[in-house]
């Protein structure tokens, strides 16, 4: 069967979001993302993370038998996050003291398991890769917008710190979005991180009703 790597993209991106479709994985989603910055380092490492396992699970898949998969799927999540989480503390440790428990509970995204229990474990390889790859990114761009929106409600900055956190490379990112700006405090805490989801979610719903009415064909307009 032909795999349709534009389906699998959109799927990632857009119609089948992580956060924004699925509503998978919101205690990341709704505990790091106080800045952009937080939801970047989160949302990569997430990336990296589904491209090993869907890179491994599909590389297993004829040997693994049904009776013990999850296990053996739990274990090669449980290996990557582990060295994942060995990389951050010795080559970013200021995002991995920030981001602090979350990189370890990688392990039990259900993103990750679901993945590797719908599609890797049935596709080869480089499907699988660009699965993850697709799925890791659209979870990235679910967290950054949210990190975003809060970070700029919040302190009127976006991508605060990003030199401190990811590198001198990323220090062209730090902005400041509203000068002199105070800011409102509930935003970067827990109630404020449930408004934006909310209005982000509802956001993407009006876009996709509006995307299906203009693709639908009005009763009027079809001849008879």
């Amino acid at each position: 069967m032909a795999i349709d790597y534009k389906l699998i993209t959109k799927e990632g991106l857009w119609s089948n979001n992580t956060v924004f479709a699925q509503q998978l994985a919101l205690c990341p989603a709704l505990a790091v993302t106080t800045t952009a910055t937080n939801g970047l380092g989160m949302g990569l490492a997430t990336t990296i993370v589904l491209i090993i396992t869907n890179v491994l699970i599909s590389m297993f898949r004829g040997v693994v038998t049904q009776e013990v998969r999850i296990p053996v799927f739990v274990l090669l999540i449980a290996t990557a996050v582990t060295v994942i989480d060995m990389v951050m503390n010795a080559f970013l440790h200021d995002l991995y003291k920030v981001l602090g428990l979350f990189i370890p509970l990688i392990v039990t995204n259900c993103v990750i398991l679901g993945r590797a229990e719908s599609y890797a474990s049935r596709h080869p390889i480089l499907p699988s890769i660009v699965d993850g790859v697709m799925m890791g990114l659209g979870f990235t761009f679910a967290l950054v917008l949210l990190g975003a929106c809060r970070e700029i409600l919040g302190s009127g900055t976006l991508f605060a710190n990003a030199s401190l956190f990811l590198g001198n490379a990323f220090a062209f990112l730090e902005l400041t979005v509203i000068p002199n700006y105070k800011g409102y405090l509930i935003m970067i805490l827990p109630p404020g991180g449930f408004l934006v989801l909310g209005f982000l979610m509802a956001g993407k719903r009006l876009i996709d009703n509006r995307s299906k009415s203009k693709m639908a064909i009005p009763i009027n307009a079809v001849s008879t």
